[in-house]
């Protein structure tokens, strides 16, 4: 690692909040988005010219199978902290996809959505995802948070797919919510809370009506949140509180839609009192950030007093496309979670959540 990344690593965790604990967290973000549907929609994209190859999600992230949630829990069910608690993924989710078949009914006049427990139905190898989804939250393995109401910037979907954008009507006949350009593998609509100039629903309705449907299929409030590409304005904070949403998740900057970037530090809060927590290690080796990595990272938020919260993404766990992408990470994750417990014998695994509850009591 060179000096510039040695000296930011430790800069990045000198301010905020600090605690003597080495406390693990992992995020995992897109939980129940859909992507790329299956490998045969995959391969039929790349043979018609679209460079789906080029984006890791596009080749690698689809909606979690069973063996991919099986596979999963069976590495995080083999270790156990000090406090005999497992390692828990916290599963941002997002809790609804649009409904293709509706909206193409109506000539895409309109939008319309599903919840994600619905999708998962219609997938291959999903049916029975749920199910795992809530033994996985029995046994303390698996914590779902609000993520966004769909990981799609509706307005701008709906506003291309109605003008009869070619690449969208396209893709949207596969089921697949994104732009693929033939000269371009971006994909333009995963920033959900992103302005966009043609308005459909004010973005604060859209994450109250989310919120209202994770509590529908948990049973509970999400008390943290983390926004799609980590980009949302400061006045949706006090939607999210009204509903109960005290802790918000982040990375090194939170995007602000046309304005600056806003700096936030571990433990910070708002006007509301909602706290503020950052990711300041990194575990997505199907992006390149690898276990030797993710353990350097951690090295510096334990020396300045940090808890070490890990961006993991759900894409490093999916072996739909790409069985190998599946197999080759938990391997890696595997070894990461004994080197932790080997070099640090006193961890202690939290969710997002219990984090925030942490803080919270600590700082009153």
């Amino acid at each position: 690692m060179s000096l510039r990344h040695v000296f930011t690593h430790n800069l990045l965790n000198i301010p905020g909040w600090r605690t003597k604990r080495h406390i693990v967290v992992i995020e995992s973000d897109d939980w129940g988005a859909i992507r790329m549907p299956s490998k045969e929609v995959y391969n039929k994209l790349l043979s018609e010219g679209y460079r789906v190859d080029k984006n890791v999600y596009e080749s690698n992230d689809s909606l979690a199978r069973e063996d991919d949630l099986s596979a999963l829990f069976e590495v995080l069910y083999k270790y156990k902290d000090k406090n005999g608690n497992h390692p828990i993924i916290t599963a941002n989710c997002a809790v609804a996809n649009p409904d293709f078949e509706k909206i193409k009914k109506d000539d895409y006049r309109h939008y319309y959505y599903e919840p994600f427990t619905e999708t998962l139905k219609r997938y291959k190898g999903c049916e029975h995802s749920f199910e795992l989804w809530q033994q996985g939250m029995n046994d303390n393995l698996f914590m779902p948070q609000f993520h966004a109401r769909e990981h799609l910037n509706v307005a701008k979907w709906m506003h291309d797919l109605q003008i009869g954008d070619a690449d969208t009507r396209h893709v949207f006949g596969y089921g697949v919510m994104g732009l693929f350009p033939k000269s371009d593998y971006r994909n333009y609509y995963q920033v959900a809370l992103d302005d966009s100039e043609y308005q459909l629903q004010p973005k604060n309705e859209i994450v109250s009506e989310g919120l209202d449907l994770f509590e529908q299929i948990f049973g509970f409030k999400s008390k943290t949140f983390i926004a799609p590409c980590y980009t949302w304005k400061p006045d949706l904070e006090k939607t999210l509180f009204n509903k109960g949403v005290v802790g918000i998740q982040g990375s090194l900057y939170q995007r602000n839609p046309g304005k600056k970037h806003i700096r936030h530090f571990m433990g910070s809060y708002n006007s509301s009192g909602q706290i503020y927590t950052m990711r300041n290690c990194s575990f997505e080796p199907t992006q390149g950030s690898d276990m030797d990595e993710c353990l350097d990272r951690m090295k510096y938020a334990f020396r300045w007093n940090k808890p070490a919260v890990i961006s993991a993404h759900r894409l490093n766990f999916i072996g739909a496309i790409n069985e190998r992408n599946r197999t080759d990470n938990l391997k890696q994750l595997d070894a990461l979670l004994a080197q932790i417990l080997k070099q640090w014998p006193d961890a202690e695994f939290m969710s997002s959540d219990q984090l925030v509850e942490l803080i919270k009591r600590e700082k009153l």
